[in-house]
């Protein structure tokens, strides 16, 4: 499949299931009125959209919408019916109403679009019912905007994590090429490797590394892997994620096993379900990507992710969303300022130390060394854009530079430098600071204006 921003749009789900539904002349009955443009016979589909037209109020705007993205044949009434409570003029296209509903937080949805998202929501999927439980899917409960959240194309783990998988040795891994991106990560001594054409297609690992629970959200969408402990205080066991299948701005809403709260990959909160208040936001752990080439130099102990999955998936280097990597567009919407930097330019992103700063890739293309700080700390950036691989330490009053392909410090004494550290000659040790790389866009739409952007 072509994966373009209208994939996923134009979706029908089957009216034969809907339950016919009268509109009552005098006081509305909202569910039905909601209902009507998506499952309603013809005549209650038209007096439906009639009525929400003479009404005049864009609250039945995030409804239209939903019945848009997934009518085939009622697209063009509906929207006329948008352009006409809004004052907007986007017709049938599903994607800039998304955008619209994103800028007009101040429109609330009727009270009646809560049980009618979940009633089409449950449509496609049962098991979809973990998480849109009534109770918590209401505006109070909730961290985001329940209109804008996005059936993402697939069912509740349709993208199937893959937990403790199998590892081989580096020399047993005669799938890879020297060039194939991956993940790579060193805790405690254990040293891994998770190619990006496996994970793909798994988006999420849930593992034991160096004796720490960990689990790697990557969300294809938004280019961003992050690795997150996973034992949090207070809990009796690790938490364990897996894929929801919805999507919010154009990144992966997960889930976590014990409690099926949604939890928003990019910054490691819970954000719908019972662990919405409870103040957890999990710890980063560093992650590189880097080629494997350059990691079985670096780490020739490394193991590496197995083809046996458990799953049938064509593991092919540059297969998995080959079309979605290579198109400047998003597939799902997501407003994003791209005055300073287009909205699919990789930025590699620290949230430490009470704040949060972004460094474009592009940065390190003439000097693969930068020396910064954020909040207050300083920091030592090593780059290199074309393995995608940024890594980030602390150091201390230390300014350092690149020489004959060394790491040296303002007196020139040479520092080694380790997946957890820099290391100088006499002991002296910078540890490695968590960050990962991500689109632009996700930065700019989950962070803009509470986080600094170097300008170089």
């Amino acid at each position: 499949m072509t994966l373009t921003r209208r994939a996923f749009t134009g979706m029908t789900l089957s009216s034969a299931l809907a339950p016919r539904m009268a509109l009552a002349q005098s006081e509305p009955d909202f569910l039905a009125l909601h209902r009507a443009p998506l499952f309603g016979t013809t005549s209650e589909f038209n007096a439906a959209i009639s009525q929400i037209s003479q009404r005049g109020n864009p609250d039945m705007a995030a409804g239209l919408i939903q019945s848009l993205r997934f009518s085939r044949d009622r697209g063009l009434p509906i929207g006329e019916t948008l352009n006409a409570i809004t004052g907007e003029t986007h017709d049938t296209d599903w994607f800039e109403w998304m955008l619209w509903q994103e800028r007009n937080p101040q429109v609330v949805p009727h009270p009646a679009y809560i049980q009618f998202k979940r009633d089409v929501l449950l449509r496609v999927d049962d098991d979809f019912d973990d998480f849109l439980r009534l109770e918590y899917i209401q505006p109070e409960r909730m961290k985001i905007r329940l209109e804008e959240i996005a059936w993402g194309g697939v069912v509740k783990d349709g993208i199937p994590s893959l937990d403790n998988p199998d590892l081989i040795a580096a020399g047993d891994a005669d799938y890879l090429r020297g060039d194939d991106l991956v993940f790579g990560v060193s805790i405690n001594g254990d040293v891994r490797a998770y190619p990006l054409r496996i994970m793909g297609w798994h988006e999420m690992f849930n593992e034991v590394i160096g004796g720490v629970p960990v689990a790697l959200a990557y969300c294809t969408l938004c280019g961003a892997g992050i690795l997150f402990e996973t034992e949090v205080a207070g809990r009796s066991q690790p938490l364990i994620f897996g894929s929801s299948g919805f999507l919010y701005r154009s990144n992966k809403l997960m889930f976590d096993r014990e409690t099926h709260s949604l939890w928003n990959q990019w910054t490691g909160k819970p954000v719908v379900g019972p662990l919405v208040n409870s103040g957890i936001e999990l710890k980063q752990r560093p992650v590189v990507i880097t080629t494997w080439a350059s990691w079985t130099a670096s780490n020739p102990s490394t193991r590496v992710l197995s083809l046996n999955t458990g799953h049938r998936r064509n593991y092919g280097s540059g297969v998995v969303y080959n079309d979605y990597f290579a198109s400047p567009d998003l597939m799902f919407p997501a407003l994003v300022d791209q005055n300073r930097h287009a909205q699919k330019d990789y930025i590699f992103a620290v949230r430490q130390f009470g704040a949060a700063r972004a460094w474009p890739l592009d940065a390190f293309k003439e000097r693969p060394i930068i020396n910064d700080e954020i909040a207050g700390t300083p920091l030592l950036l090593i780059g290199d854009t074309d393995k995608r691989s940024v890594r980030a330490y602390e150091r201390g009053d230390r300014t350092f530079r690149q020489s004959g392909g060394r790491i040296v410090d303002q007196t020139g004494v040479t520092w080694r430098v380790t997946e957890n550290a820099v290391i100088g000659p006499d002991g002296a040790r910078f540890e490695r600071v968590a960050g990962h790389i991500s689109y632009w866009f996700a930065w700019d739409n989950y962070l803009g204006d509470a986080a600094t952007v170097f300008d170089g």
